[in-house]
């Protein structure tokens, strides 16, 4: 079949939730996803556990093996240099900015979905119009137009969450008699630590010189714990498993490794979702799609692909929806020379400069048990303060020095390189690591057109694709933001009686830095890639309107972060699923008013007198 009614570039959380949601309505569909679908060893491709036990850099894509004509930006490929401009950039995605872009996302069947935290929190009403604020851009939607998709996606990727606390402690407008899917993950020995320190304690912002009381908040995950039964009605909610299945008995039993693999399949990817597709829904993978297709209205008709040895094939269909991830889905729009008649194709690029700090507490933290965060704080997303600084969402962290430093094998090198040896050396590594945690500070960055996707002007792919090229630096709006996270970090060390390990060296381990007011910061990109086919009320100024529908040519959706206007402070996960099943809703009603019989008049060619 070479026509179908939807076609969707990108298997991820995006595609694949539109993809069912279509296919549910009995519509045919076709998934094109650039990279591979699963193992394969007849065709070289190893198991992703095994992958990950002989990847020689244990980073988040390692159990992946990126194959040259569909690659994307490895761990390794951004790294600091002492000399100007401070980074190098290798490999796939290349950067030519004042500051590096830190985060990569994966191509292979699920995407980056593969390996996300698994954190589901929602973004809060006042995130969607941060201009009274004197920053950033309005949304064309409100939270109150997005909420019922925000419970849709809630069921579709299994939400455990308190809704009580989500409501008094995250500012959030839950409906009355809401309850999450499933109750909330278990707080960490960590998260109790802190809260019985911490909470009620008062902090300082330096920057809008506020004072903030602390107080530890679950956060919402997208992984199975216990049903509730009180949820949909009293109906309540059976957890899905391992490919889509339904398991009652799925739980997350605190294995630590949600990135990269899930061993028991509690957390949420797309291939849950993929496991639910109906028959009129196919996946055709390796098929890294190279142009989209109009008419001569403008209206989209198809996509050419290109397999892995270069060949090109078209397919037709009534819709298009791109959803292969905010960078890819603005190279693809800039390979088409489409949707651009604003100029803002590529720009408005944005993320999560994540502040990391770390250090060691007195006592034993209970490192590397649970996911990576179950807890934060949230008293810094919201209120003035963000006219003045970035705001900012602290997440506490499970895993030692992990991210910071990376696993406890870089202690025990360390320590060798000390001389420690033999039992000297076991007694120094186990003290260490039971008594470390770290503290990740997730900071809004607003939309900037000056940060942007282009197409690099002499770099191909082997496929001979222009290669994406990323121009990106952080305002004084943002950098005053770490540094009042840093503030706050200082302080919350004090009252924890901790011992600050933060060192942002060297260089080599830290691309991402600067010096800001005379004091110097580092960061590290949280893989929130926003922004660059951006929403709006008017064609003169975005690139889609509020259902995701490119201005300029009917038929053609560019779902996704990239559509988001404002990042706020939130994981955006959950809320680019829910803007996703919104837009999934709007196709279906597309295609259903294209099958919509013609009414007949008198003067309607053909018609009976």
């Amino acid at each position: 079949m070479s026509r179908y009614d939807v076609i969707v570039v990108g298997a991820g959380v995006a595609g694949s939730l539109v993809a069912h949601r279509l296919g549910r309505r009995g519509r045919r569909v076709l998934v094109l996803e650039a990279g591979v679908d699963a193992a394969d060893p007849g065709r070289g491709e190893p198991d992703p556990f095994t992958a990950y036990l002989t990847a020689p850099v244990k980073g988040p894509d390692a159990p992946y093996r990126p194959h040259p004509a569909a690659s994307w930006p490895a761990m390794t490929d951004l790294t600091g240099t002492a000399g100007p401009p401070g980074f190098r950039m290798t490999g796939h995605l290349l950067q030519n900015g004042p500051l590096p872009y830190g985060s990569g996302y994966l191509r292979v069947n699920g995407g980056t979905g593969n390996v996300w935290t698994g954190l589901a929190p929602r973004m809060l009403p006042e995130d969607f119009d941060t201009e009274p604020f004197g920053y950033g851009r309005r949304w064309p939607i409100g939270y109150d137009d997005l909420e019922p998709h925000y419970r849709a996606a809630e069921a579709e990727l299994g939400v455990a969450a308190d809704a009580d606390e989500q409501r008094e402690h995250a500012g959030l407008p839950l409906p009355g008699g809401y309850v999450f899917p499933m109750r909330p993950i278990p707080a960490s020995h960590l998260d109790r630590l802190f809260a019985a320190r911490l909470d009620g304690r008062l902090v300082t912002d330096p920057v809008a010189g506020d004072e903030v009381a602390l107080r530890v908040v679950g956060t919402p995950h997208a992984r199975n714990g216990v049903p509730d039964p009180r949820y949909d009605g009293g109906r309540g909610y059976v957890p899905r498993g391992r490919g889509g299945r339904p398991d009652p008995d799925s739980r997350c039993l605190g294995s630590a490794s949600c990135i990269p693999h899930c061993p028991t399949h509690a957390k949420y990817t797309p291939l849950r979702t993929q496991g639910r597709w109906s028959p009129s829904v196919t996946l055709r993978d390796r098929c890294v799609v190279s142009r989209v297709l109009v008419d001569g209205t403008g209206r989209a008709t198809g996509v050419e692909y290109r397999a892995y040895d270069g060949s090109a094939t078209v397919v037709h269909a009534d819709a298009v929806v791109l959803a292969a991830h905010a960078v890819e889905n603005a190279r693809l729009l800039l390979l088409s020379r489409l949707a651009d008649r604003s100029g803002q194709v590529g720009r408005n690029l944005m993320d999560h400069p994540v502040v990391l700090t770390w250090g060691l507490l007195p006592e034993a933290t209970g490192a590397y048990r649970g996911p990576g965060s179950t807890s934060g704080f949230e008293g810094f997303r919201t209120g003035p303060a963000r006219g003045r600084r970035a705001p900012f969402r602290i997440e506490i962290g499970n895993w030692g020095w992990a991210w910071a430093r990376g696993p406890a094998g870089t202690d025990v090198a360390e320590m060798l390189g000390r001389g420690l040896l033999g039992d000297e050396l076991r007694r120094a590594v186990t003290d260490r690591v039971r008594r470390q945690f770290a503290l990740q500070f997730e900071i809004e960055q607003s939309a900037d057109p000056a940060n942007r996707v282009t197409l690099h002007p002499r770099e191909r792919d082997p496929l001979g694709l222009p290669r994406p090229l990323v121009t990106y630096d952080l305002d004084t709006h943002v950098r005053d933001g770490i540094a009042a996270a840093k503030a706050v970090s200082d302080q919350i060390f004090a009252l924890l009686g901790a011992e600050d390990r933060t060192a942002y060296t060297p260089d080599a381990a830290w691309p991402g830095r600067f010096e800001h007011r005379g004091r110097r910061y580092g960061y590290r990109g949280a893989g929130h890639a926003a922004g660059t086919h951006i929403m709006g009320d008017s064609p003169a100024t975005s690139v889609v309107d509020s259902w995701q529908r490119c201005w300029d040519h009917p038929g053609l959706y560019a779902v996704g972060c990239g559509s988001m206007p404002s990042v706020a402070t939130a994981n955006p996960t959950l809320t680019m699923a829910a803007l996703a099943l919104r837009s999934a809703d709007r196709v279906e009603a597309d295609l259903a008013d294209r099958d919509r019989p013609a009414a007949l008049t008198p003067d309607t060619p053909g018609a009976p007198a």
